[in-house]
Order: C-alpha cells, then sequence, then structure tokens
C-alpha cells in the first residue's frame, strides 16, 4: 500500500482510505470483518463523523472493533452537522466544538484524534477565527493532532489559511470534497487553492455512489440491495442520460487495455498530485480487496488527456 503525506503536513496516510460511513447501519460483526480486513491491507486511514450511523453509531463501533490496533491507524472524524433536533448539538461554535469532541473522544474510546475535520460549513455562521482558535486550542491539549475541513467553497478554505497564518493558529491540512470522473466541480477552484496553500484533498463518493463499479448496466435492471436500488435520490442525481454516456466511453476506455472501472476510477484519482487518500466505503471484507489492489495503474499523459475528453463537461 502507498503510503502519502496529507498535503505538506507531516501526516501520512494510505492512498485508499475506509470510509465508516456505513458503520451504525451494518451490524458490528459485519463492521469488525471490514476493520480487520483493511487493517490487514495495509490501509490506515480511516475516515468517520459524528453523524455517522444515525448519531455516533460509526464511532462507537469503531471504539468497540479497533482496541489495542487504534495506535496503528491514523483516525480521522468530523463535527458540525446536527446531533440533536433542537438545533444545539451543531455548528462551529468554541462551545460546540468542545463538547463535540469530548463525545466523540468517549464514543471511538480513544485519548486522541488524529485527524478533526469541519464537516460542512456552520449553519449559525460562527466566524472562522473562532473555530479555528478553538481547535487549535484542542492541538495543544493533545486531544487533537491536525484540522481539515469538508464541503467548503474556495474562498473559506483560503480565508481559513490567511487566518490561521496570521494570527498563528495550526491551520487545516486537508479538504474532503465529492471528486470522481463523473463530479469533477472542484477542478475549478478548490483543487488550485489547496494546492497553492499545501493542502491535501481527500476525495469522497469516487465511484459517483457505485456508477463506476461497473456493477450497474445502461438500461439494465439495478440489483437489488445495491445503494442504488435503496437510494432513490442517488439513483436519480447519477444515473442520468449524461453519466451513462460518459460511462459508457470510460467502459470501453478500460476494456480496451485490460483494465476495470474501478481500477480507473482510483487511479485517475490518485493521479493528482494534491490527492492524499481515496476514501472508499465498504460493508463486506471482499470490497476492501478490491480497493486496496484498484490504485496501482499508472495512467500514462495519453491516457488521463483521453478521460479528459471522455469526461468533459
Amino acid at each position: 500500500m502507498e503510503i502519502r503525506n496529507v498535503g505538506k503536513s507531516g501526516l501520512r496516510v494510505s492512498a485508499i482510505g475506509l470510509g465508516c460511513n456505513n458503520f451504525g447501519m451494518i451490524d458490528i460483526e459485519s463492521a469488525r470483518k471490514v476493520v480487520h480486513r483493511a487493517l490487514d491491507s495495509g490501509i490506515t486511514l480511516f475516515d468517520t463523523a459524528d453523524i455517522y450511523g444515525n448519531r455516533g453509531g460509526s464511532e462507537s463501533q469503531l471504539g468497540e472493533i479497533l482496541g489495542p490496533r487504534r495506535k496503528d491507524i491514523v483516525l480521522a472524524t468530523k463535527f458540525g452537522m446536527a446531533m440533536d433536533g433542537e438545533g444545539v448539538k451543531v455548528g462551529a461554535s468554541r462551545r460546540y466544538i468542545m463538547q463535540a469532541v469530548e463525545d466523540s473522544l468517549t464514543r471511538l474510546k480513544t485519548d486522541w484524534i488524529d485527524l478533526y475535520q469541519l464537516h460542512q460549513p456552520d449553519p449559525n455562521n460562527t466566524p472562522l477565527e473562532e473555530t479555528l482558535e478553538a481547535l487549535s486550542d484542542l492541538i495543544r491539549a493533545g486531544k487533537v493532532r491536525y484540522i481539515g475541513c469538508s464541503n467548503l467553497k474556495a474562498w473559506a478554505v483560503t480565508d481559513a489559511w490567511w487566518i490561521a497564518r496570521e494570527r498563528h493558529l495550526n491551520g487545516f491540512i486537508s479538504a474532503q470534497d465529492e471528486y470522481s470522473l463523473l463530479v469533477r466541480d472542484i477542478e475549478k477552484e478548490l483543487i488550485p487553492a489547496l494546492e497553492a496553500k499545501g493542502m491535501g484533498l481527500l476525495p469522497y463518493f469516487p465511484l459517483a455512489s457505485g456508477l463506476l463499479t461497473g456493477k450497474y448496466t445502461h438500461g439494465g435492471e439495478v440489483p437489488q440491495g445495491t445503494r442504488m436500488a435503496l437510494m432513490k435520490r442517488l439513483a436519480d442525481r447519477f444515473m442520468s442520460d449524461a453519466n451513462w454516456a460518459v460511462v459508457d466511453k470510460l467502459a470501453g476506455f478500460c476494456a480496451a487495455r485490460g483494465r476495470s472501472m474501478l481500477e480507473l476510477a482510483f487511479s485517475w484519482l490518485l493521479s493528482h498530485r494534491a490527492l492524499s487518500s481515496v476514501i472508499a466505503g465498504a460493508t463486506k471484507p471482499e470490497q476492501i480487496d478490491a480497493n486496496a489492489k484498484a490504485g496501482g495503474w499508472k495512467l500514462s499523459t495519453e491516457d488521463l488527456a483521453e478521460i479528459g475528453k471522455i469526461t468533459a463537461r
């Protein structure tokens, strides 16, 4: 497993990470098998969030499963989305951050979080200065080692970088955002900002909710039990005529080279210099095996140019 730095920081993670958003939704024994297979495969980045698994379920399962192996991984979690229905446990204020981190540490059964990420822009519009000051205090207290952000606009990421520099605070080392062969919006502004500020990209939904796995066919019946079958909003979003036109061409590209769509999706992402780790979810150990091997295709300049033409919108 290739190991990469997260941006220009000293944090090093596996090129393929494990997204734990399914934990808390699947039973703990199934989650345990996935975690153990990931550890055996050399995956070191485990990414979760307080909200995953019906508010706390994912972190709780990880805390139960990891035990002494906690020290062997880079544990990333997030805060900021609503953890109650009253609008109290939400946001990025100092008051809430200090509570949220203690709740996550308790569920995860650990003394520290390697990468603590702001999950979304604060709906209460807390100034970034307050958020960064609180997070820097957590780093000084030893409860957090690095901080990152997710789903922020490029201007907000840049603003946070300047605030941290001017106030001598710890800054975000990473940004976690949606990015795949089918969703390339962040290329225009966010990725150039990350490269300019030395931050690492951690893409989620790298397989476009499964459309890039090769298990779906254009015009075919959606397999039962899959994400697209269970979540109509995802099927409506991703299974568009425009996306299928791209997927069909990418399938031909892969077939001509004896490769799989999974290999293409991961290897294309890993070809970007800003990318630190591809976060891929799994509910079965076999998916871990496939994910761990999928990033080894070294795409040529010609390959990347052709892929660019196919996926351009």
